[in-house]
């Protein structure tokens, strides 16, 4: 049976990035309601939703029906989830305060289903101490809230308002509609993205991961219920929604973080792509070009996998990766071993969709007891494969 998400949408600019949105979940196989607010009308006409959906878009909570059904009731029990995008400061202090005087807010408030606030409007509007509490009063009686993006806003100001992107807002709906969570409860670390050595002021030495994979790690170990911690390297990637981040450019600012904090987590993740090596001085000042050759002196970064599989606690499972270009197999089935890991996932550099900057992967998962290929899929589906297999070894543990 198709869940059913019912979306609010009310009367600010960004309205119109609620047709994206719709439009994304019909694509998905999702069935979608839309309550819209007389003020939203203003900015997007209802025929757009409507052509979308292939449904009534709701308005007025007394439009006489010839079913007999209280609609607003209706929709609420019918939800799986409720997602009020764009949120305006008005409709977000009706919530807060629980005023039921439109269909939308009608609706919200008599539904049970998870809800989800995505608030949208200009800067001082956002900051404002009243909006403040607003949202912390929702967020005190179990509602989501998504944090706006920051930018340049359509009002001109600059600063934090923005609706955020299609595809944090498709997250956030999915994380809500996912029942089964089996990491509930668990913690899980997950580093991500490559690191940067400084040479001089102006160039650095690093590698091309774009920590896709791990971001994908991190976003499903929260969907599957576990209140995750990202640690992430210098990428081109938006925050993940509900994910605590911590950062770090060096090597050595990635190991530092490691042994801060790695004691209290049930689940380790090392997919970052850490340098091996580091200038051995960091020149003050550009170098100049000259003629001729240049040498760089390098020395070793601090293993930070090697240190996690040395520290880890009994009940840890630690994930780490390789990237190879020959001997695959062998070469990291040697890295498991060294490294302490309960399971590495393996990559093949040269392998068409694998690889780094690609949304695909191709793997092979390997333990002391097994391996196993898996063939070109998606990162995300590849994140859930990894955390399943570390779940089943977490398992087997606790029966030995």
């Amino acid at each position: 049976m198709k869940k059913n998400i019912l979306l609010g949408i009310t009367g600010g600019i960004a309205a119109y990035k609620a047709a994206d949105l719709t439009s994304h979940l019909m694509k998905l196989g999702y069935d979608v309601d839309i309550i819209m607010t007389r003020n939203a009308t203003e900015f997007i006409a209802p025929l757009t939703f409507e052509s979308l959906t292939k449904k009534k878009v709701y308005l007025d909570t007394f439009e006489r029906t010839t079913d007999g059904e209280v609609k607003h009731i209706e929709l609420a029990k019918k939800a799986d989830v409720f997602m009020v995008v764009p949120a305006t400061a008005n409709i977000i202090a009706k919530i807060a305060h629980g005023i039921a005087d439109d269909m939308l807010t009608s609706t919200f408030l008599a539904a049970t289903c998870p809800k989800i606030i995505a608030p949208a409007m200009n800067t001082h509007m956002f900051e404002n101490p009243i909006t403040q509490d607003n949202l912390e009063r929702c967020r005190h009686f179990g509602m989501t809230i998504i944090d706006p993006s920051s930018g340049r806003l359509a009002c001109g100001d600059c600063g934090k308002g923005k609706l955020p992107t299609t595809k944090v807002l498709l997250d956030a709906l999915q994380f809500a509609l996912v029942t089964n969570k089996p990491l509930a409860g668990k913690k899980v670390l997950v580093t991500a993205g490559p690191t940067q050595e400084n040479i001089d002021p102006v160039r650095f030495i690093t590698n091309h991961s774009s920590g896709k994979m791990g971001y994908e790690l991190a976003k499903m170990a929260r969907l599957l219920g576990a209140e995750v911690t990202l640690l992430s390297g210098p990428v081109a990637l938006s925050e993940p929604i509900g994910i605590k981040m911590l950062y770090f450019t060096t090597a050595q600012e990635l190991f530092e973080l490691v042994q801060e904090i790695l004691p209290h987590y049930d689940y380790v993740i090392k997919a970052a792509a850490v340098g091996d090596y580091r200038c051995q001085e960091v020149q003050p000042h550009k170098i100049k070009k000259q003629e001729g050759q240049m040498t760089l002196t390098l020395t070793s970064n601090p293993d930070v996998l090697m240190y996690i599989g040395q520290h880890r606690l009994p009940h840890q499972v630690v994930c780490g990766f390789a990237m190879e270009t020959q001997n695959l197999i062998e070469n990291a089935t040697a890295k498991l071993l060294k490294k302490n890991c309960d399971l590495l996932v393996a990559n093949h550099l040269l392998s068409d969709g694998a690889g780094f900057q690609t949304d695909t992967n191709i793997a092979t998962i390997i333990t002391p007891q097994y391996q196993k290929e898996y063939e070109l899929m998606s990162k995300k589906e590849l994140a859930k494969i990894i955390l399943e297999t570390m779940i089943d070894i977490e398992k087997e543990k606790t029966l030995c």
